[in-house]
């Protein structure tokens, strides 16, 4: 048994990342400013789009993508239980309602032939999660949204690194949010990005993300600024700063290291655990799997210790873990205002009801490995029916 605890999560920080920050206080240019646009420009290369508005967080994503395409009362938007709330949150500070459909049993997305059905003259948009880092099904998502003229925003909080069919994840003509968060992939503490097609509703958004201000108004106090600015419309304080974005531009650099990482643990996690009661994660023929998470799920049929009591087990291995996610009609908020309900969603239940999500990220050692697997194996192996 370890004798330290094993975090469930660890940002992939260095020495590279605290001397971008020392340079960034130098400069004493801390807020929005030129290193947040260097972000912008590297990561719209990086995902093959072409622009990138870096924000304050993935949330602040969808929420400006909602307003800015004129979602609001009397709209209806379609998205998944299976999510963090942050997601439907959006849509109802949109003024809209959200209507939630069910999920694949195996991937833990959006079930898009559910959408499908849940589409009434009400429906103005999509919001689809990639959840895990597992892309939706893009081509299915994408007829939907010519055959019904919806809106799509994508929540792509899981995906930064994430492809469907070779292409990433924010390159299929969908507004598009990732998040920078501190347990994500890429991370700058706190923080996001978008990804939007049309340059006048980018234009339109990012305006919005800085109380509204005319463009470059950011840039007022440089020598090449001018002190003068115009508020064009009510907007909000959603813009990045260039501390985060400093971060921002090293993870990026770093991206492809860190994920070869991810996808080497996820291996070795589906390699040893295939054999037991669980079932491993689904990477379906289309996608390349960003293993933001990897959730395993019990198979309770087979096992006399239960989720919760499994998840305790771990920690008393000083192994951490997570639960992604209750969904979101079991909590009381949307239960008393939206009427959502347990047993309306079975498949998001049984996969929260059986799902754990072990430790994964890059910094974590081949004897932390070992030990989430031996640890798992013999709680598992010392339960069975």
């Amino acid at each position: 048994m370890r004798k330290e605890f094993l975090p469930y999560n660890l940002p992939d920080l260095d020495w590279e990342e605290e001397e971008a920050l020392v340079q960034t206080l130098r400069s004493h240019w801390i807020s929005r400013g030129p290193l947040t646009e260097q972000f912008e420009t590297a990561l719209s290369q990086e995902l093959g789009v072409p622009q990138v508005l870096a924000l304050s967080s993935c949330t602040a994503g969808m929420h400006l993508a909602l307003l800015a395409r004129g979602i609001g009362p009397g709209d209806e938007v379609i998205t998944t239980p299976m999510t963090f709330a942050a997601s439907v949150n959006v849509i109802i500070h949109a003024g809209a309602t959200p209507v939630l459909v069910d999920v694949e049993e195996d991937t833990g997305n959006i079930d898009l032939t559910q959408v499908e059905e849940a589409i009434t003259d009400k429906t103005k948009a999509i919001l689809p999660v990639h959840y895990a880092g597992h892309s939706v099904d893009m081509e299915h998502l994408n007829r939907l949204r010519d055959r019904y003229r919806l809106i799509i925003v994508e929540d792509a909080a899981h995906a930064i690194a994430s492809s469907y069919q070779g292409r990433r994840v924010g390159s299929f003509g969908n507004i598009t949010s990732f998040s920078f968060y501190a347990n994500k992939n890429l991370t700058t503490g706190e923080g996001g990005a978008m990804v939007v097609p049309d340059p006048d509703l980018a234009e339109r958004i990012r305006i919005l993300s800085l109380h509204g201000m005319s463009r470059h108004a950011w840039n007022r106090y440089s020598e090449k600024g001018s002190w003068a600015y115009s508020i064009e419309a009510p907007g909000f304080k959603y813009n990045m700063t260039d501390l985060q974005a400093a971060l921002g531009l090293v993870q990026l650099q770093k991206l492809g290291r860190m994920q070869a990482r991810r996808e080497q643990i996820a291996r070795r996690y589906t390699q040893e655990l295939s054999d037991l009661p669980v079932i491993v994660p689904t990477t379906r023929e289309y996608a390349k799997h960003a293993w933001h998470l990897y959730p395993v799920r019990l198979q309770s049929e087979f096992l006399t210790i239960s989720r919760d009591d499994f998840i305790q087990r771990l920690k008393e291995h000083n192994i951490g873990t997570s639960v992604h996610f209750i969904p979101i009609h079991f909590h009381p908020y949307y239960q008393e205002h939206y009427g959502f309900r347990p047993g309306q969603f079975p498949h998001a239940e049984q996969f929260f009801h059986q799902e754990v999500s072990l430790p994964l990220y890059p910094s974590m050692t081949d004897a932390d490995i070992h030990d989430v697997i031996q640890s798992v194996r013999a709680i598992i192996l010392s339960h069975l029916v």
